[in-house]
């Protein structure tokens, strides 16, 4: 016959799980990547490409950063991306160009930013000035006067020239040029006055 007081004494109580020191996982990683044959090396950073995709588009120079990190050993990650790339599946300028669109229709960003951005993800200047072509300076004029009257909804009941110094100072670290703030920040200003009298 079974007695269940005794199994009800382990019922709620879960085994404490063992954590490695940075020592041994240092070590295991090691040993892990010692015992995998070139073969074995192929495959993970194919898979780990593919997982990589997966969430979203990257450019090569994000790949190849992501399989050092992985501790991929070198020319067989440059080999694995390339093949990538000749089968269409990583192409930067294509990349450059989608994530220019939709950094950009967040209307909280500008061409010289979003060049910076680029440069950082190791996107070529040709490519990154392609892509930058979408955007044509009326854009980045409203975008930046969208963005400002977005801003200046949320500083009702500050003085005018603390709104003035914030506004120019989120614009400015959002890469906006300086004829555009000066119109994005008037404008702002204005709907503030509007605000602050219907209030």
């Amino acid at each position: 016959m079974v007695d269940y007081a005794e199994e009800a004494d382990f019922i709620g109580h879960k085994k404490p799980k063992k954590y490695l020191s940075a020592a041994d996982a240092k070590a295991r990683r090691e040993a892990r990547n010692a015992a995998r044959s070139e073969a074995d090396w192929r495959q993970y950073a194919r898979e780990a490409i593919y997982r990589l995709l997966g969430v979203r588009d990257r450019s090569t120079h994000e790949l190849e950063v992501a399989l050092q990190q992985r501790e991929v050993p070198a020319v067989i990650a440059s080999e694995t991306i390339a093949r990538f790339v000749d089968a269409g599946l990583v192409n930067d300028a294509a990349f450059a160009a989608s994530y220019v669109r939709a950094r950009f229709a967040a209307k909280t960003t500008s061409r010289r930013a979003l060049a910076a951005e680029l440069k950082k993800k190791g996107i070529s200047p040709d490519d990154s000035e392609a892509a930058l072509a979408q955007l044509d300076a009326c854009a980045e004029s409203q975008a930046a006067i969208d963005f400002a009257m977005h801003k200046v909804r949320s500083m009702r009941g500050l003085d005018h020239e603390v709104a003035r110094r914030r506004l120019y100072g989120a614009l400015g670290r959002r890469g906006f040029g300086a004829a555009d703030i000066r119109t994005a920040v008037e404008q702002a200003l204005d709907e503030l006055r509007r605000l602050t009298l219907s209030d």
